[in-house]
């Protein structure tokens, strides 16, 4: 039976299914903090990226069907999300790119393609735009390059209001700074408002296959942002996930992990 959870109930009270067992886990200290990152399964490896205030535990629908589909996966905390430390400086995309370059490098991975979702697609494209040796390819999932991209929230939004209860209780849970969410939710707000700044010109640069996928109801990202996105970079594909919002992963996993696995079926780490 095909798992639903469109309204974010379950995800609210229990958070996405747990992860299996690690074959790898560990920390990298990088430039001012210490990154957590573990592999799961065995085979070509394929790296995901969470969205903002989120962590590598929402990935718990992704990372057992793309085990059984033979690869190994790679999961990353970004800086100061999860498991993973930050320091006083503000966030920027670009310095979280670089402790994924960190990972990767620990891990002696030379090239991998990269599935992000929200801040983590944005942190995957700027990747794919600065270091594209490193790159096989990237899944853009619900987010923006430019300010220009983003939507008005609507309020009352109970969707968003549960996704961040579950956020909230995952900091206190996870954090090595579990009493300061709330500064954390500002600084990470603030370069989401702020960030990031790519536009036509730096996004034809991109050399690596590219999928811009997008969800029909997506609560932050404007849907002619993600045509144009589509459109800047050189053979990039684009999809509508119908029926979805911004947390597809999330409420419809057979329909994002079916998208996910045809993206890396097409592209070689």
């Amino acid at each position: 039976m095909e798992l639903h959870d469109d309204d974010l109930k379950k995800f609210e009270a229990y958070g996405a299914p747990p992860l299996p067992q690690a074959s790898v886990e560990g920390y990298v200290d990088h430039d001012n903090a210490r990154i957590w990152y573990a592999v799961y399964g065995s085979g070509p490896a394929v790296i995901l990226l969470h969205g903002g205030l989120g962590h590598s535990g929402n990935w718990g629908n992704q990372v057992p069907s793309l085990i059984s589909s033979g690869r190994s996966v790679v999961l990353i905390d970004s800086r100061g999300h999860g498991r993973s430390s930050r320091d006083s400086r503000p966030y920027t995309y670009e310095l979280m790119a670089t402790d994924v370059l960190a990972v990767m490098d620990t891990l002696r991975l030379e090239k991998a393609p990269l599935v992000g979702w929200s801040d983590g697609a944005c942190i995957a494209l700027i990747l794919a735009m600065k270091v594209p040796a490193r790159i096989a390819g990237v899944f853009f999932f619900g987010c923006n390059m430019d300010p220009g991209g983003t939507r008005e929230i609507e309020w009352p939004n109970p969707v968003i209001d549960r996704c961040l209860a579950r956020h909230t209780k995952d900091y206190h849970q996870l954090s090595t700074t579990p009493d300061q969410f709330e500064v954390f939710f500002e600084a990470v707000g603030l370069m989401q408002r702020t960030q990031p700044t790519y536009y036509e010109h730096d996004l034809a640069a991109v050399e690596s296959p590219v999928v811009i996928v997008q969800s029909e109801f997506d609560e932050f990202i404007k849907a002619e942002h993600a045509h144009d996105l589509a459109r800047s970079i050189p053979g990039a594909d684009l999809i509508i996930l119908q029926g979805v919002s911004h947390f597809a992963p999330l409420q419809r996993p057979e329909l994002f992990n079916k998208v996910v696995e045809a993206f890396l079926q097409n592209v070689a780490s």
